[in-house]
């Protein structure tokens, strides 16, 4: 009698059910070269699942971890957590999230309908004791940049009053991850903001920032721009600031980026009956994305007057027109306006369309599972808002093992030299 494991690898659709929970159907479709729509019916059981592909299935699952609800190798808490991003990239690395906070109801109910709600949910961090927030190894946060003063420092100084973050932060919201930093005292941490974080209020902010995270709490810091575009087709430059308690050898050279970056055909639905249908964003059996993301009339004539006054003018302003081949310009919270910034093209006798709220989830890097419970205007808020997820889950990567070795070496005393960045 063949055992109970011999049989799950003997049968095709065991494998596939649990490549599905690790991969979107389109991203499993691709890796076995057919179409979505099949996988679908095999899924269904409308049509018998072919054992020739279990080969196949074995070589995804080998390559493709699982997302694990509580793999344990480190605790996490999520600040300012919109709907999961940053999350998800921890979690795919063995993470375990055990404290969140997002005041947002509608991204509250994407986090929620998404990972569940298993553990300490808050919205305002702000008014919430830093004593009463779970321990954890890593705190994650994409806090948002608020304008932070220095007056008064030299005052408090001249005063003898004490001063350092609490003076120069507080009102702004990097003061709640500060003070969380400073109480709870993670192993390592990862923040991340936009890119003018560097030039705001000429250098000042960012400085406050560093000095914050380095002379007041004793973290060693490491920051980087990183351009999404090397993972998804979109030019979204964002900094990410990594510290660890622990000296580290930490290196941004350890990143790895794909080979081939990227086209819009990636997240473009095929509208070929390729994929199957999902509405409200696609219909009918070639799956075609739903008549009412294409422009009307009017707002295309006006986007197109409003480019041409802008370009007369000598300005950059204007909408952002893409086909299959190309890379799209940044996805922002206000694209459910308009949708300028990103138009796809429907050839020269029709008007564009705005991406769906599916194709922005893929323009993000979040896979066809990720689930969208709000509507389309809270849906392009929410994306727009986001973290692009396989950059954060890259990060996590190289982030990893300088974690595991901080707490193994907190637990144990012994020093993982090339890890921690100890020499003799």
């Amino acid at each position: 009698m063949p055992s109970e494991t011999q049989e799950f690898l003997q049968e095709p659709l065991p494998l596939l059910q649990e490549a599905r929970r690790r991969l979107s159907q389109r991203d499993l479709a691709g890796k076995l070269n057919v179409a979505s729509k099949t996988v679908g019916r095999w899924e269904r059981k409308e049509t018998r699942c072919p054992g020739m592909i279990v080969p196949a299935l074995r070589d995804i699952l080998m390559t493709t971890p699982r997302i694990p609800a509580s793999a344990g190798k480190f605790t996490f808490i999520d600040l300012f957590a919109g709907i999961g991003g940053i999350r998800y990239g921890f979690q795919e690395a063995g993470g375990q999230c055990v404290f969140t906070s997002e005041w947002n109801d509608w991204s509250k109910k994407t986090y929620v309908e998404n990972f569940g709600n298993g553990h300490q949910f808050i919205g305002d961090i702000v008014t919430h004791a830093a004593e009463d927030i779970p321990d954890h190894d890593v705190l994650l946060g994409g806090f948002p940049c608020q304008p932070f003063s220095i007056a008064g420092v030299s005052k408090k100084n001249a005063l003898g009053r004490p001063h350092g973050f609490e003076c120069t932060t507080q009102g702004t919201l990097f003061f709640d991850v500060a003070r969380i930093i400073a109480a709870k005292q993670p192993k390592a941490f990862l923040l991340e903001n936009v890119k003018n974080l560097l030039s705001h209020d000429k250098g000042q902010t960012f400085r406050i920032v560093i000095d914050t995270l380095e002379k007041d709490l004793g973290y060693h810091v490491y920051y980087k721009v990183l351009d999404s575009r090397h993972w998804v087709p979109q030019h979204r430059e964002r900094i990410l600031i990594v510290g660890f308690k622990d000296k580290t050898a930490f290196s941004w050279d350890d990143l790895r980026l794909p080979k081939v970056p990227p086209t819009m055909d990636k997240i473009l639905h095929t509208e070929d009956g390729t994929e199957d249908a999902e509405e409200p964003y696609t219909t009918g059996d070639l799956a075609k994305v739903h008549p009412k993301y294409t422009l009307t009339d009017h707002m295309w004539r006006y986007l197109q007057a409003y480019a041409k006054k802008h370009k007369e003018a000598g300005n950059g302003f204007g909408f952002g027109l893409v086909t299959r081949d190309d890379v799209s310009r940044t996805l922002s919270a206000r694209y459910y306006k308009d949708g300028s910034e990103i138009l796809v093209s429907r050839g020269k006798l029709k008007n564009p369309r705005r991406l769906t709220p599916r194709e922005c989830a893929r323009l993000m890097g979040y896979p066809d599972t990720f689930q969208i419970p709000v509507s389309d205007t809270q849906a392009y808020r929410q994306f727009g808002n986001s973290v692009v997820v396989p950059v954060i889950s890259e990060v996590a990567r190289i982030m990893l093992p300088h974690i595991i070795a901080s707490k193994e070496f907190a637990e144990t005393g012994v020093t993982q030299q090339f890890l921690l960045g100890v020499h003799g």
